[in-house]
């Protein structure tokens, strides 16, 4: 029998602009949280602004702010921030992602709706952290790659530096509190304290580097760009076929076999170069280029299909085109269809969090600005009504 979400009877504000306090607070929302975002006037979350455009909404916006609710308040002025703290009242979490210290300039940091609210829970996005030398600096995603070594380990290794294609810093630090948030919300079950919660997209990003730590804190090691490649195991990559490239992970001794066999190399399992996972990784040029000798000479789907017979990991190299409607993903129901106010139904990306019994929420597309503004503050903040922009 399903039940409601698991965080149904929650009340989340989010005082966030772009990504980071968004993408977490869409988590919350998914799970089942109620999610007020709370944006100024005139122009609201800077995302607004992002094309491409439906009848004029924002067609990022309206997925990256699904299940939630637009309150337009002016945080600056002094009605729009008593109607705030009349939510804040009412609140669990406060969800927010502007520079340090522009919510305590508000009035409306920590330390003071702590001590108006002692079980609030308080979370903080930001570039480099809330404390520290570079603490007031802004951060944005790219530069959080550069600073936390991401770039230095993606792309070719004879290239220009990249980024990971998605802005990955913002993303892991969004989830990073949402996961923070649903942590300390069951801590406060036991204490009935709330706390703060302080992620920034600089450490979220040097959290990633699992390999990479192993390595320089192995054997001083100092990981480098390897494309495609995996920084300790071969084959683990792209490689090329006649048509395109396919990745293969055969990163396990069985695999390997199933590997050779597979493409009629069973050669390479008796050439000394390869003889070992250390032996196959030192001489990961050279092995590429005897299993291209194979792959390049056939179309893709043949490669893929005989490593998919052996037991192999590979997958095509899919662009969004073909992701957007994957027949493993639509079948798996993984896309819906989210209602909007003015606009056809929006089709929105799945949450990967499935439960048996407490599904995520499957609610409403991105809200108009301001659109709940009324209704929110006359249900939760009715002392402050009339107090918005």
């Amino acid at each position: 029998m399903q039940t409601d979400p698991p965080l149904t009877g929650v009340l989340v504000l989010e005082v966030g602009a772009f990504m980071a306090a968004p993408f977490a607070t869409m988590q919350l929302a998914d799970l089942g949280a109620r999610v007020v975002k709370v944006e100024p006037p005139g122009t609201g979350d800077p995302t607004r602004s992002a094309g491409p455009f439906l009848d004029g909404e924002s067609s990022p916006f309206l997925r990256l702010n699904r299940n939630k609710e637009s309150v337009v308040l002016d945080l600056k002025d002094e009605r729009g921030r008593a109607a705030f703290l009349a939510l804040v009242d009412r609140a669990d979490v406060v969800v927010e992602n502007l520079r340090p210290g522009a919510m305590d300039r508000l009035g409306l940091g920590y330390e003071a709706l702590a001590d108006r609210r002692p079980e609030l829970v308080y979370a903080s996005a930001s570039g480099w952290g809330v404390d520290g030398a570079a603490a007031t600096r802004p951060g944005l995603d790219i530069m959080a790659q550069a600073a936390s070594g991401l770039m230095s380990v993606t792309g070719e290794p004879d290239g220009d530096p990249v980024k990971v294609g998605v802005p990955v810093c913002d993303l892991v630090t969004a989830l990073y509190v949402a996961l923070a948030v649903t942590a300390a919300l069951r801590e406060r079950d036991r204490s009935g304290t709330g706390q703060h919660i302080d992620v920034s997209l600089l450490e979220s990003g040097v959290s990633l580097a699992v390999w990479e730590a192993g390595m320089y804190l192995g054997d001083g090691e100092v990981p480098a760009r390897q494309g495609s490649a995996h920084q300790r195991y071969a084959p683990y990559q792209a490689v090329r076929t006649r048509d395109g490239h396919v990745t293969v992970g055969a990163n396990t001794t069985r695999l390997w076999t199933s590997l050779c066999a597979a493409l009629g190399l069973e050669r390479l399992e008796r050439d000394p170069r390869f003889a070992d996972p250390g032996s196959r990784l030192a001489n990961r040029v050279a092995l590429i280029d005897c299993i291209e000798t194979v792959t390049s000479t056939r179309s893709s789907s043949d490669v893929l299909a005989a490593l998919d017979a052996a037991g192999v990991p590979c997958a095509s190299i899919a662009g969004y085109d073909e992701v957007f409607t994957d027949p493993l993903l639509t079948g798996r129901d993984f896309f819906w269809d989210a209602p909007h106010p003015t606009l056809p139904a929006v089709r929105q990306l799945g949450s990967p969090m499935r439960f048996s019994r407490t599904p995520a929420r499957r609610g409403t597309a991105g809200p108009p600005l301001g659109a709940a503004t009324d209704d929110v503050l006359a249900e939760l903040s009715d002392p402050a009504r009339g107090g918005h922009a």
